[in-house]
């Protein structure tokens, strides 16, 4: 199973750096000092878990890879219009696109590329980021993808998502597959778009929003409001996951930042509109009030194309 990355960062480059690690032919693109770092000193890792160095084939130009058997859509999503097209030299009769971005309109985005039949969602929970250019560095243990079908979803897992899946589990990745992924995603959406909204706007890590009481119950309404939005919008939540949430909440590192925390304070664009704009749209377009989510979307709009300035 020959995989690509687009978007070698601190999810697509981990991820595919597990996957080379345990055999399998990866194939990355990535651009400037990381992708020549990349291809002069390998990719290397740094991981409680423990470190990896790999030789990595890695590109910028996509049809020097052509097609594979699955594409990991990792760029971020402010970058989609000029990464995605990248997709259809990579991409043939039987590939598998999976996306790794954050939100929940990456499946339509990249469907709109390579077309439905191709495309299935993902969500990623891992907290890693580039330290240096082909240095990627692991926070936590967190390691988990879910995943699934998205435009076909039936009762019973499609063969290749548990293909897929049985990849992942002997790269010693954490999957989580669905035979519909659409509730599980909006569950990651449910609690990234507040965490990393909030994280933003007060520049505060996980430790004070998730211990601190009153950024705990800002932050707890402000999930209740994209629940509000998922019920608005007939999307079907399993019971059971706001416990989960809770849960994972407990076990973040208290000095987790999230990644648009760290984008933010780079000076870096950031996916403002992808997380906290969406959930304004879709309240609107529900008839459901985000008055707390709103608030974080027009602290962070001003930053949204990076350079910590106000646009």
């Amino acid at each position: 199973m020959h995989f690509a990355v687009l978007g070698s960062g601190g999810v697509g480059g981990y991820f595919g750096a597990k996957l080379a690690a345990a055999g399998y032919p990866v194939s990355f693109m990535a651009r400037g000092a990381h992708l020549r770092a990349i291809q002069e000193r390998g990719l290397l890792v740094w991981s409680p878990l423990g470190d990896l160095a790999i030789h990595a084939d890695a590109h910028d130009d996509p049809a020097a890879i052509g097609h594979v058997d699955v594409v990991l859509v990792a760029v971020k999503t402010y970058h989609n219009a000029e990464a995605l097209p990248a997709l259809r030299s990579l991409v043939g009769e039987s590939t598998i696109v999976l996306t790794l971005q954050n939100g929940v309109d990456s499946a339509d985005e990249v469907a709109a590329v390579v077309g439905a039949p191709a495309v299935l969602g993902g969500a990623a929970y891992v907290a890693t980021s580039i330290r240096l250019p082909g240095l990627i560095e692991q926070t936590g243990t967190h390691r988990r993808i879910v995943f699934g079908e998205v435009f076909s979803p039936s009762a019973r897992l499609s063969d290749r998502v548990r293909r897929l899946s049985e990849a992942f589990e002997s790269a010693d990745i954490q999957p989580e597959p669905h035979a519909d992924a659409g509730g599980p995603l909006w569950e990651k959406f449910i609690y990234l778009a507040p965490f990393a909204g909030l994280s933003g706007a007060t520049r505060r890590t996980a430790g004070p929003i998730w211990r601190e009481p009153e950024l705990r119950q800002r932050f707890l309404t402000a999930v209740a409001e994209v629940e509000a939005v998922a019920a608005g919008q007939n999307i079907p939540l399993a019971d059971g996951h706001r416990d989960r949430l809770v849960a994972y909440m407990d076990t973040l590192p208290a000095d987790m930042r999230a990644s648009l925390l760290i984008d933010l304070a780079g000076g870096r664009p950031i996916e403002v509109e992808a997380l906290q704009g969406s959930v304004v749209r879709r309240g609107e377009a529900a008839g459901v009030a985000t008055p707390v989510m709103r608030e974080i979307y027009e602290t962070l709009r001003p930053f949204s194309h990076g350079g910590g300035q106000r646009r």
